[in-house]
């Protein structure tokens, strides 16, 4: 392989030793222990470099790293820590024992000179005993970052050794052509942009600045998320990237890009040593008025604490992954000592960080000796708080994937292999390759309930949490929990904010705004500002026909200056107005005069002109009448559901039960005349239970119509939104047109037949011959509602209503009037007129003494 011929080639021989060492090799790994399956690892225990421009007119030398970065070093122990516990577990990796070689670097060409060795398997000296002998690792865990994972995972890829990393989200890494033996426990930035923007979208943020790190982790991940942003229609003031190791120059470029900016929003996809520094220069010049929205590289970075202008960042929002505990974990940091790594130059250097103090094997004479009884039992420091567990359960889960891997691979019968022809892998010379078709197919639980799986482009589920940066009591800045995101649910439901306050940049007590412009109001269109996105736009007045401004909502019409929205008035037929009140009085009174006139009949119910007009008809007619006048109120009030299927029914069968009765009253006149006749027994057939039931058969048919119109499509609560342009006409919808048509069809019907009946009986030889006055009424009614029909169709609004109630109220009175009030009359102002003889027609007028 080339990648081999290039490490033999660095090999160079020294004269007169039969031993050769790698040029540059890097240091040994600082943490190692020995196993019969290895893991490699690495880790940058130190971050941040000085700025150095390598002229090569000498040997470049390697730049120190300068600080202490706890947070790695606890990833490292986290490995520490699995690796054990997968030892001590007797259903893992039965009679093998796992190792690790984990390596320290800050530099990504120091990362690579340790993926190099840590893929090569040969030691950093080779003599003729140790020639054969390689310590080539299953996999590798790491790195952080992505850029160094992106410089060494090809690599790496080269000799199918698997790269698991915990934390290198670029969304680059799931090209599989290119990185073939990548995995992650993270999810890849695809995802973190995606809500990023939908996050943005969420609080109403439509214009934001955007800063990256100058690498393929910032790069990527801006880039996605812009793209996302302007799917939800937000639009980016600027878009800058920097690196920490930069010349100072181009951070002073983009502060003065930011101080000038007019975004109040600030999205900084970069990690902890670019943000420090940002947030350093911005709080020395007094730029604090921003709110920040972060990835998950540095949102829950506890070091950012103790770095200058980390005020500004708090009420910070960003996505990281969730959090989770590791039982035992903090037991094991705890009992850290150098004595458990001598070799380890960092553990040496972390001591006496931590104790302030120098160890024997240390050059440093400045500080007190240490003596060796100090413990990291009750030490407080970002080291041992284990209390939000994020990226090293991350790191936890990785070393548990490739130890399922192995585990699945040494447990493989007979034909259940994943290699040819379904055979097993030789238990004796593991090959990575093959380790990586097992880590393709790993899927377990962890004791949370969180299931760790790998897609096809070596990719773990995407779901975050939503962490503001609150400032604890202790005066510290932590990550509260304020919202989730799931991508594996529908769209709708990914984002969900929880309920917990949320602290705002610049000390906010309500969301901050960060728009270009601001919503143009009603009346007004937008106008788009030239060369400007289209998030910045003039609001000019619109005219009178524009179909661009912004329209009212249908509950709501523009006022006369055309610069605001108010509600619509809604409209109905109410009791308290006018035209209200007076039809319910001549409703009422129509009842009323209904009583009295039944009164009159109860009272005079033995006389001839009662008995005579068939009384129980009358009586019932009477109730069917008052019934008639009660349900015109039905139409007056608030239309509601019961309303609008009663007020229609009611008035059918009430009117149908009316129409019915005079009907039968009808038919009783002209089969009593046919009574009289010579040899005639007709009256036999129409007795009074016939009556009785003729007027319940044709009611029961109009019922049956109204139950068919109720079930079907029934009348409802109706908001007329057009007649108006200013008001809401309350009303109700007809539901089925077919069946209000067929009620009053059918009252008609029964009405023209009632009439063609009276009309023809009219001429009958009784002085008083009630068919005259049912003519006169059937008459009334015919006309009320014939010109209901066009007066209904042609009214607007609540009119309508009043429209119909007029007509139920006319031609109710009409049929009152008509049939009721000569007999009436007769009864209380001419009694002598009631009497059989002149009711038979057998005495003239002039026998009457008026």
């Amino acid at each position: 392989m080339p990648l081999l011929h290039l490490v033999l080639f660095v090999l160079l021989m020294e004269k007169g030793d039969s031993v050769c060492r790698l040029r540059g090799s890097p240091q040994p790994a600082e943490l190692a222990q020995d196993g019969d399956l290895v893991i490699g690892g690495i880790f940058s225990f130190r971050t941040g470099q000085d700025y150095v421009i390598n002229t090569f007119q000498t040997v470049p030398e390697v730049r120190k790293c300068k600080n202490f970065n706890f947070r790695e070093f606890k990833f490292a122990q986290a490995v520490i820590f699995a690796v054990n516990e997968i030892n001590n577990n007797p259903d893992m990796l039965p009679d093998f024992k796992l190792g690790y070689k984990i390596y320290d670097n800050c530099g990504t060409i120091d990362i690579l000179r340790a993926a190099l060795a840590l893929a090569s398997g040969v030691k950093g000296e080779v003599s003729h005993n140790n020639c054969t002998k390689t310590e080539t690792v299953q996999a590798i865990l790491g790195h952080s970052g992505s850029r160094p994972t992106i410089a060494f995972a090809p690599v790496v890829g080269r000799f199918q050794i698997p790269v698991v990393s915990h934390f290198a989200t670029c969304a680059c890494l799931s090209n599989r052509k290119e990185y073939p033996t990548f995995y992650r426990t993270i999810p890849s930035d695809y995802y973190q942009s995606r809500a990023l923007a939908k996050l943005v979208k969420h609080f109403g943020w439509t214009w934001i600045g955007a800063i990256a790190v100058d690498n393929e982790y910032g790069l990527n991940g801006i880039a996605a998320f812009i793209q996302a942003a302007h799917e939800y229609g937000v639009c980016i003031e600027y878009s800058e990237a920097f690196s920490s190791s930069d010349p100072p120059d181009r951070l002073q470029r983009i502060v003065e890009i930011i101080k000038h900016g007019t975004s109040k929003v600030m999205m900084a996809f970069m990690s902890h040593r670019e943000i420090k520094l940002l947030a350093k220069e911005l709080y020395k010049q007094n730029i604090t008025e921003l709110q920040w929205v972060g990835s998950d590289a540095w949102i829950t970075d506890h070091s950012l604490t103790d770095s200058e202008g980390h005020s500004i960042l708090v009420g910070s929002l960003g996505f990281t992954v969730s959090k989770a505990k590791i039982p035992g974990l903090e037991e094991h940091l705890r009992q850290l000592h150098p004595s458990h790594f001598p070799d380890s130059q960092f553990v040496r250097d972390f001591w006496e960080d931590v104790f302030d103090c120098a160890l024997n094997r240390s050059a440093n004479t400045q500080k007190k000796p240490c003596s060796g009884s100090e413990s990291l039992q009750n030490v407080k420091s970002t080291f041992t708080d284990v209390s939000e567990l994020r990226f090293t359960h991350n790191v936890y889960k990785s070393v548990y994937a490739v130890a399922h891997a192995l585990d699945n691979l040494i447990k493989c019968e007979g034909v259940k292999g994943l290699f040819s022809n379904g055979s097993c892998a030789d238990t004796k010379h593991i090959q990575p390759w093959q380790v990586l078709q097992y880590l393709n197919t790993v899927n377990f639980t962890t004791e949370e309930g969180e299931r760790v799986y790998f897609d096809s482009n070596g990719d773990s589920p995407a779901r975050y949490e939503l962490v503001n940066l609150q400032m604890a009591n202790k005066g510290i800045m932590e990550g509260a929990t304020v919202g989730i995101y799931d991508a594996s649910l529908p769209e709708s439901h990914q984002f969900i904010m929880n309920g917990i306050p949320v602290v705002w940049g610049n000390r906010l007590t309500e969301v901050p705004v960060s728009v270009c412009s601001d919503s143009c109001l009603p009346g007004t269109r937008k106008v788009l500002q030239k060369g400007k996105p289209v998030c910045c736009y003039d609001c000019v007045p619109c005219p009178a026909d524009s179909i661009h401004c912004m329209k009212c909502p249908s509950m709501y019409w523009s006022n006369e200056q055309k610069d605001a929205c108010i509600p619509k008035a809604i409209e109905f037929l109410a009791y308290d107005e006018i035209l209200g009140t007076l039809l319910v009085l001549f409703s009422l009174l129509g009842v009323f005069l209904t009583m009295i006139t039944t009164l009159v009949f109860f009272c005079h119910k033995e006389t001839p002109l009662v008995r005579a007009n068939n009384s129980e008809l009358s009586f019932l007619l009477l109730f069917s009448l008052t019934l008639c006048f009660l349900c015109s109120l039905t139409f007056i009030g608030r239309p509601s559901e019961w309303s609008c299927m009663l007020r229609h029914t009611a008035f059918g069968i009430t009117f149908v039960l009316c129409i019915s009765c005079v009907l039968g009253k009808t038919i009783v006149v002209l089969m009593a005349f046919r009574a009289t006749l010579p040899g005639s027994n007709v009256m036999k057939w129409f007795g009074p239970a016939q009556q009785k039931l003729s007027v319940l058969g044709f009611t029961l048919i109009q019922v049956l119509i109204c139950i068919l119109w109720l079930t079907i499509n029934p009348p409802f609560p109706y908001k007329n939104l057009l007649l108006y342009k200013d008001k809401i006409i309350l009303e109700c919808a007809l539901g089925s047109a077919v069946g209000f048509w067929a009620v009053l069809g059918y009252i008609g019907l029964l009405a023209m037949l009632c009439f063609i009946l009276a009309f023809l009986a009219r001429k009958l030889p009784d002085n008083f011959n009630e068919a005259k006055f049912i003519t006169f009424s059937m008459l009334i009614f015919c006309a009320v509602w014939i010109t209901f029909i066009p007066a209904y169709v042609s009214s607007p609004g609540k009119f309508t209503v009043a429209v119909e109630i007029f007509a139920i109220l006319a031609s109710s009175y009409g049929l009152l009037f008509c049939i009721f009030l000569p007999k009436c009359y007769i009864i209380l102002f001419r009694p002598e007129q009631n009497t059989k003889k002149h009711i038979m027609g057998k005495t003239s007028h002039n026998d009457i003494h008026y």
